[in-house]
């Protein structure tokens, strides 16, 4: 890619985020104000704002929202009682904003569709800075779809009908338990094919081609998250947590994916030959 096309396409990028919409959901008038207020300053132009969950809810199924900051504690239903309604409605990051600092409560967080946990008190510039790095990512998937890249699953399918006459391998991953297909996006275990998101697909998958390594949380988020993605020990555990509920037999007594304690996590018990067309990762 040229220069040129490299900063056109960079431009085109900036103005998707500054013009995306989002909706941010908080009670407390003094910081929904200041929320709003830092946004706009970073140059987001189109904000919405909702001060319970109904009106949530409701601006959602009336508009097409972006990205959503959404506090836990509201009036009314919570913040986690309506994130699977708004769901529902939309794959727009969620951001869940709240004083609650346990695992436990970020762990439900992201079991109920949220993207990113920001705990009070907060700095509005890093809460802005999130946003971003979400919308990007975000942003850069749908102009896929609107480009007509096809999806890992399109790819796959594609391919097998192009390859059927010559009996093409795949990279596979087998763990015997479990298996992760690369090109088609699959997950299977126990030989029954499992959903698994977008991104606890990318890390298993990344841990899967490099079996037995230690990696820290740092090291993985940048792997798989980017370098240039704020580092999140918590959404990083969060994955980890997701994966394990898919792959291990016993989450709370894993036999893959290992905690090494004080280094942080390695996948062991590939098969032999598991990998690629060579047997090789």
């Amino acid at each position: 890619m040229s220069v040129v096309r490299a900063r056109t396409r960079e431009r085109i990028d900036m103005m998707e985020w500054r013009e995306a919409s989002v909706l941010v959901v908080e009670d407390e008038a003094a910081l929904l104000n200041l929320v709003v207020t830092v946004l706009r300053k970073e140059g987001f132009l189109h904000i919405h704002t909702a001060s319970d969950a109904e009106q949530a809810l409701e601006l959602c199924q009336q508009r097409f929202m972006d990205c959503i900051i959404l506090d836990v504690t509201l009036p009314g239903r919570s913040g986690f009682d309506v994130a699977p309604h708004i769901r529902a409605h939309t794959d727009a990051p969620i951001v869940f904003v709240t004083a609650r600092m346990t695992d436990l409560d970020k762990l439900t967080g992201f079991a109920l569709g949220g993207d990113d946990y920001v705990t009070k008190p907060f700095n509005p510039l890093e809460l802005a800075a999130r946003v971003k790095a979400h919308l990007k990512r975000h942003l850069a998937l749908k102009q896929r779809v609107i480009e007509g890249i096809p999806t890992q699953q399109k790819m796959y399918m594609a391919e097998m009908t192009r390859s059927a006459s010559k009996s093409k391998p795949f990279n596979e991953y087998d763990y015997g338990h479990f298996l992760i297909r690369e090109e088609a996006g699959e997950l299977i275990v126990d030989r029954k094919l499992v959903d698994c998101p977008a991104m606890v697909f990318q890390l298993l998958l990344f841990l899967c081609k490099n079996p037995g390594r230690i990696f820290s949380k740092g090291e993985l988020y940048e792997k798989v998250w980017g370098l240039d993605a704020l580092k999140d020990d918590n959404t990083v555990m969060v994955h980890i947590h997701r994966i394990r509920e898919r792959i291990e037999p016993n989450p709370s007594e894993p036999q893959y994916l290992l905690t090494v304690r004080g280094m942080g996590y390695k996948l062991i018990g590939a098969k032999s030959g598991s990998g690629s067309e060579s047997g090789t990762t």
